[in-house]
């Protein structure tokens, strides 16, 4: 049995303390009370029929935050396996979107459980986040693309200063 895949794009933005990444909280009466370690990267399942996965995260981020990617080059950040077993190949890329122009798809599900089904958000809130509140807010497991990410961004100022020295 194939794993279920998903796809997704991480935006971040230099604020003041460094890089700030764009998180989302999942909507539906399940995730309304939770937190910390709830958050996620815009993302979403790859049909079985799509082999290009980057177009995939570029379609569920706009789902699910009601915008397009932002220009630019996307940063391959790799894959991870989440605890369900799914997993995520992301991207990043640097845009300062406006939260509060923010919207999501709707998902439909019976809540409580066994009755009438209903219109829920996919997706609640959008919150750029600096390094240390984004650690605590992001699922465990997709933490180490927040250290790629910083990886990515480190390697990109070195090549910045090299260039800048003319070597």
């Amino acid at each position: 049995m194939r794993p279920r895949v998903s796809a997704g794009i991480l935006v971040y933005r230099i604020g003041p303390a460094g890089p700030e990444v764009l998180l989302v909280h999942p909507g539906g009466p399940f995730f309304a009370r939770k937190d910390l370690g709830y958050w996620s990267i815009p993302k979403g399942e790859v049909d079985e029929d799509e082999r290009d996965f980057e177009q995939t995260a570029r379609r569920e981020f706009e789902e699910e935050v009601g915008h397009p990617v932002p220009a630019g080059n996307l940063t391959p950040l790799g894959w991870i396996r989440q605890k369900s077993g799914k997993i995520v190949h992301a991207w990043a890329i640097e845009g300062d979107l406006d939260t509060a122009t923010m919207h999501s798809n709707m998902i439909e599900m019976s809540w409580p459980p066994f009755t009438r089904k209903k219109q829920w958000p996919e997706v609640d809130r959008w919150v750029y986040f600096g390094p240390v509140e984004a650690r605590r807010h992001i699922k465990d497991t997709q933490a180490p693309l927040l250290e790629r990410l910083d990886e990515a961004l480190a390697g990109r100022a070195g090549a910045h200063v090299d260039e800048a020295d003319g070597e």
